[in-house]
């Protein structure tokens, strides 16, 4: 891919006016680099002449893929945030580089995904398993979260179900059950 200067303004423009990121080719960032290095060379024959021209247009340049980078580079965090909560990977047109950034953000987020899905796991291993116990709900009860940090109900009055022998217990204790 070719790319011109009016095209980085205008990616630079849908940028700034989107919140997702802009489709590019996967060759966006080597061609952007190309035409940076080109544009860099014209500069510098240019100071030697004092172009102002050339010297301005090469400075609203740089500052213009310094711009899409930075943006560039919140979408991508911010859409690997939410691909690590949602667990929804959409493949959007992106550069290569951006996919490898992306898996790489996305590696670290799941990894740090775990940390709260620790800290609610209180299970032991004779806790995986745990022994069911038949009860009578004698009250309606709302939802609640167990000591296994699950959530259970809302239950309704007279039903008769199975809960683990915790959940049973403590409804019981509190008389909203009793053992069927």
């Amino acid at each position: 891919m070719q790319i011109s200067y009016e095209e980085i303004r205008r990616i630079h423009r849908l940028e700034k006016n989107s919140s997702r990121l802009v489709e590019v080719e996967e060759d966006f960032f080597d061609s952007m680099s190309e035409f940076v290095k080109q544009q860099k060379e014209a500069y510098l024959k240019s100071l030697k002449t004092f172009s102002a021209t050339k010297a301005r247009d090469f400075v609203n340049l740089k500052k213009m893929v310094e711009e899409i980078f930075s943006m560039r580079e919140k979408k991508l965090l911010n859409k690997a945030l939410v691909s690590s909560r949602t667990g929804e990977i959409v493949e959007e047109k992106i550069a290569v580089q951006e996919k490898k950034t992306f898996t790489a953000l996305l590696k670290t987020l799941n990894a740090h995904q775990e940390i709260l899905q620790d800290i609610f796991s209180v299970e032991s291993e004779t806790d995986k398993n745990p022994e069911e116990i038949r009860i009578k709900i004698l009250e309606n009860i709302p939802s609640f979260v167990g000591a296994d940090m699950n959530e259970y109900g809302p239950f309704e009055k007279d039903s008769v179900l199975e809960l683990p022998e915790k959940v049973s217990s403590l409804l019981v204790s509190r008389k909203l059950a009793q053992k069927a």
